[in-house]
């Protein structure tokens, strides 16, 4: 039983009421992602229903963790852009079964773990140039926004291009257009649990232009997370492509979280919790295998949490209990269509493109290599392969510049690898 100062309250200048407060604005701000992780995973081949227990289970349990293990106020949810690389680059381009994707979700998880109850995290994180850091959350926000527009119908397969603008008269993409409208004005407002507002209306637009959803039998949701839950196969371990997956898994986690845990850390006042909180977060990516979805991340609403006062893990869980009281609403996704989610998307993804402005442009051996990544990864609809690409430009230039000393040597080794990946592939 947790011990009554577990959390020492007083000693964050704190109190239950503010924590209880900051878990439930928390969970409004962040609760959208129940509904726009699943139907991501669900264009893996994950059950709907199954995918919606899973992302609710894994976020339960995620905040749970952090809350208990690091006691600091932050919110771990599956991330929007790694749930897009596990279901169109690990599974779509790389043509794993979402079984396999999860198994590899899980060694990922280990190797995340290992990295952050070693000092391997430090290592890896002077190694990997800020340019490249900042360039993966870039990518990964350009490829959120294509697929938002596809989703959303503003774009579709060209008939003399590869890409054209849709049927703006189609009920769908006007739904999706004013259902943009009303989240980009909440958003900018900053209207707590702007998005869940956002998914609401653009149900209710969708309902008056006809374009709803037909509702499927809600009965089988829970049972159906049987088929999900440690649902993972192993069979393509030794293949190229699972271990290239996993690598690429591993690099985009663990980067995306040490800027995001250290962020929340010093704005909640306790810098010196990263090494737990880090930990903790480790270990619920790893868990995220087993329960069935993508890697957890400390998600940006966490300050939302924080702005509103919390400061221990008391935020955390009661965020947590909150996602697993939300099962007694699943009947309601099957109703959510995608011209509600696809703004979202849109949003989520511009937030992180702005990140472009922490890129050092001025120097060609930086900018270059940042500017490929970013380019390739929505062009090849393939976060591992941008990857790929930055990684290997970024020492070819330093060494051609006369500066290879910039480069640490495990970024040498990194390089080394993705080439190798690609020379095995061509033969």
């Amino acid at each position: 039983m947790i011990k009554k100062d577990f959390f020492d309250l007083k000693g964050h200048d704190t109190n239950i009421r503010r924590e209880v407060m900051a878990g439930l604005i928390g969970f409004f701000t962040i609760v959208y992602i129940i509904a726009v992780n699943s139907f991501i995973l669900s264009e893996a081949g994950l059950p709907l229903d199954g995918a919606v227990v899973a992302t609710i289970v894994t976020s339960f349990a995620g905040c749970l963790i952090m809350g208990l293990w690091a006691n600091a106020p932050i919110l771990l949810v599956p991330g929007m852009g790694i749930n897009a690389m596990f279901t169109y680059t690990l599974v779509g381009s790389m043509g794993m079964s979402w079984q396999e994707a999860l198994g590899l979700v899980f060694i990922s998880g280990i190797l995340f773990a290992i990295i952050a109850f070693t000092g391997l995290a430090g290592v890896l994180n002077r190694a990997i140039p800020q340019s490249l850091k900042e360039a993966i959350t870039v990518g990964l926000g350009l490829f959120l926004i294509f697929i938002g527009l596809e989703k959303g119908g503003l774009i579709e397969r060209g008939t003399n291009s590869i890409i054209e603008l849709g049927n703006l008269a189609d009920p769908a993409v006007i739904a999706t257009l004013l259902t943009f409208l009303i989240a980009i004005v909440l958003f900018l407002r900053n209207v707590n649990g702007h998005f869940l507002w956002s998914i609401l209306a653009g149900t209710g637009f969708a309902a008056l232009f006809g374009v709803l959803p037909v509702k499927a039998d809600a009965a089988p949701a829970i049972s159906s997370y049987g088929d999900v839950f440690a649902a993972m196969s192993f069979d393509g371990i030794l293949s190229a492509a699972f271990v290239v997956g996993t690598f690429s898994l591993t690099m985009v986690v663990v980067f995306e979280n040490i800027g995001l845990v250290q962020a929340h850390t010093v704005s909640s006042g306790h810098p010196e919790k990263f090494k737990k909180a880090f930990q903790a977060n480790s270990v619920s990516a790893m868990l995220s295998g087993l329960f069935g979805t993508s890697p957890t991340v400390s998600t940006a609403e966490t300050g939302a949490a924080i702005a509103a006062g919390g400061r221990t893990g008391l935020t955390a869980i009661v965020t947590g209990i909150l996602f697993l009281a939300s099962l007694l609403f699943l009947p309601f996704i099957h109703l959510i269509p995608d011209n509600a989610i696809a703004p979202v998307l849109l949003i989520i993804g511009g937030l992180m493109v702005q990140n472009v402005r922490n890129i050092d442009l001025n120097d060609p051996t930086e900018a270059f290599p940042a500017i490929f990544l970013i380019a390739m990864i929505p062009f090849t609809q393939s976060i591992a392969d941008g990857i790929a690409f930055g990684f290997i430009l970024y020492p070819l230039l330093k060494l051609s510049s006369g500066r290879g000393r910039e480069v640490a040597p495990p970024l040498y080794i990194i390089a080394f690898l993705f080439l190798l990946n690609f020379a095995v592939n061509l033969i």
